[in-house]
Order: C-alpha cells, then structure tokens, then sequence
C-alpha cells in the first residue's frame, strides 16, 4: 500500500499539457506515480473550440462537466452536457467535446488505466 506523500497530488505536481483549444492539467497517473489502476485530470476548452476527435484503446472514460455548455459526440451521436452532467464513454468509441458556450468549459476525466492511451480519428 502506497504511503500518503506518494498518494497525494499537490497542484505543483500537476502536469500542464497546453493545447490549441485549451489544456489538460492531469493530477493522478502512472506517469506521475500515484495511480498504478487510474488516470484523472482536468480539461479546458475554450469558447468555440473543441478538441480532437479521438478514442482509448486501452480504457473507458467518464467525463463531468464543472463549468460551461459542451457538445459532446460519441460515434455518430452528439449530447448537449452542462455543468453536473456526466458521460460515460467505453473503450475504442470515437468522441470529442465542443465549447458551445461564452466561458470556458471546464470537465474533470478520468480513465480507467494509468496509462491513457489516445488515437485520433484520421
């Protein structure tokens, strides 16, 4: 069993992967060492842009709306989500999320591997 110093996630240990529509800001993985089952983060998409569309090979996602109005697609279907919605999106479903509103969305994620694995549509 893990000891608290190497469970426990500062916000300055967070890793800060900036992106042209926003950024992720992940807080637990096994990269990070204090997951060796999971992957949780925090997204940013700014007004009127989304993300990829993409998939996980190798996990499901859940992923719940903090702040904003999102698009979210998931293969062929798309779902309008507002804050205290939550998707649950199972391995290999192509899907992405679209600010669809004036502030920045914010939506925690969470991945059922400590080692998220990401392919993009094309």
């Amino acid at each position: 069993m893990p000891d608290v110093a190497t469970a426990l996630a500062n916000v300055t240990d967070h890793e800060i992967e900036q992106t042209p529509w926003g950024r992720l800001v992940w807080m637990v993985s096994g990269r990070l060492g204090n997951s060796t089952t999971m992957t949780v983060g925090r997204c940013y998409i700014e007004p009127g842009l989304h993300n990829p569309r993409h998939y996980h090979p190798n996990c499901d996602e859940v992923l719940h709306v903090l702040r904003g109005t999102i698009e979210h697609s998931f293969d062929d279907e798309t779902v309008r989500m507002n804050a205290g919605d939550t998707i649950s999106i199972p391995q290999g479903v192509l899907h992405n999320a679209r600010n669809v509103g004036p502030d920045t969305a914010v939506f925690v994620i969470s991945f059922s591997s400590p080692d998220r694995q990401v392919v993009g549509e094309d």
